[in-house]
């Protein structure tokens, strides 16, 4: 059963030591994940799982413990997913960044295990992806971690397109709101166009969430932005 959620973006320059000379344009976002991982600490949960984007065509589970670093990204840095023994394959960038906020909130509620969910797979496997996770029968909390459109600017990594606004805006709505339908709606192949990352973790997260609204989970959006020209958006159920 899920009992919280807190929806997090997962861009490497989240880690000051990654962004360097620009870390203070995140300092906002850093707060408010900062703010949502309390309020999943504070729904006592029996386990962690932390949801991001992945490169794989199928759904990959990555025990307590599971390492990764931003080597790639020019920062001798090591993160860890909780405690455990671990795996053999390393964390992809976007749970390498969820270990790394969990790590700096000193998270010691519950232990933690990953997924990583490719950000071509369906609608419908997302959601399938969501409700094992929630049938497998203790109180679930979710990091879920992904960005909106990559598309707000001109300098923005996917260049301007002007779908992108109304896209973020539907989509921080519906996180705001914990509007499974609307996430569950979510266009995948639009989504894909403006590199929209969180739209198959977004999705993972309707799915384990079944009604939000008949299981007592209320949404709030505590962050929304476009550094970068990307859309970022922090956001809690609970």
């Amino acid at each position: 059963m899920l009992v919280a959620a807190a929806v997090c973006p997962c861009p490497p320059l989240l880690v000051p030591d990654v962004a360097a000379g620009a870390a203070p344009e995140l300092d906002g976002a850093r707060t408010a994940c900062s703010d949502a991982l309390a309020v999943l600490a504070a729904s006592r949960p029996d386990r962690l799982v932390v949801i991001g984007p992945g490169a794989g065509e199928e759904p990959e589970r990555y025990p307590a413990g599971s390492a990764g670093d931003f080597r790639g990204f020019g920062v001798d840095l090591d993160v860890r997913l909780g405690e455990g023994p671990g795996g053999g394959r390393p964390l992809p960038a976007s749970l390498a960044v969820g270990a790394w906020l969990l790590g700096r909130a000193g998270w010691a509620d519950a232990p933690v295990e990953g997924l990583a969910v490719g950000e071509r797979l369906p609608a419908g496997r997302c959601a399938g992806a969501g409700r094992e996770l929630a049938a497998e029968g203790d109180r679930l909390a979710l990091l879920v971690l992904g960005d909106g459109s990559a598309c707000r600017t001109l300098k923005a990594p996917g260049y301007l397109d002007d779908r992108a606004a109304a896209f973020d805006e539907g989509a921080a709505r519906a996180l705001g709101a914990a509007d499974t339908d609307a996430l569950a709606a979510l266009d995948e192949h639009l989504a894909h166009e403006l590199k929209a990352a969180g739209r198959a973790p977004w999705q993972v997260l309707a799915g384990a969430a079944g009604d939000a609204g008949r299981a007592g989970l209320e949404g709030r959006l505590l962050y929304e932005g476009v550094p970068y020209g990307v859309g970022y958006f922090v956001a809690v159920w609970s």
